[in-house]
């Protein structure tokens, strides 16, 4: 778990991420910044995204990193940051696991857990 000083830069990042990111992305394609992680010596951050529809992923995923510099820069004139990191952007497996796991138990049918019986007196 990182310091409050972390979190806060970590959701500062992705929040002008996501601005960013609306205002100079195609509209075709729904790019949405779910989580920054800020490497200890704060030089690097890694913002994680979801693309939606999947099959855009991969060229979403271009956009973003032809675009990297361009949001560091975006980042210097908005920030106040100490250290302004150099940004890398990869897209967030575990969303997507955890969307696909839904997919999955949507069609399960859990049993219920039988009654505990209570001793009669």
């Amino acid at each position: 778990m990182g310091s409050m000083r972390e979190n806060k830069a970590e959701s500062l990042i992705v929040e002008l991420a996501a601005k960013y990111i609306a205002r100079e992305a195609g509209r075709s394609t729904l790019i949405t910044p779910l989580r920054a992680d800020i490497s200890p010596d704060r030089k690097n951050a890694t913002i994680y995204v979801s693309v939606f529809p999947d099959a855009d992923s991969d060229h979403a995923l271009a956009f973003l990193k032809r675009h990297k510099d361009l949001f560091r820069n975006s980042l210097k004139r908005t920030t106040r940051l100490a250290i302004l990191p150099y940004i890398t952007f990869e897209l967030d497996y575990g969303e997507k696991n955890r969307q696909h796991l839904e997919e999955i138990t949507r069609g399960l049918v859990i049993p219920e857990a039988p009654a505990e019986s209570t001793p009669e007196e």
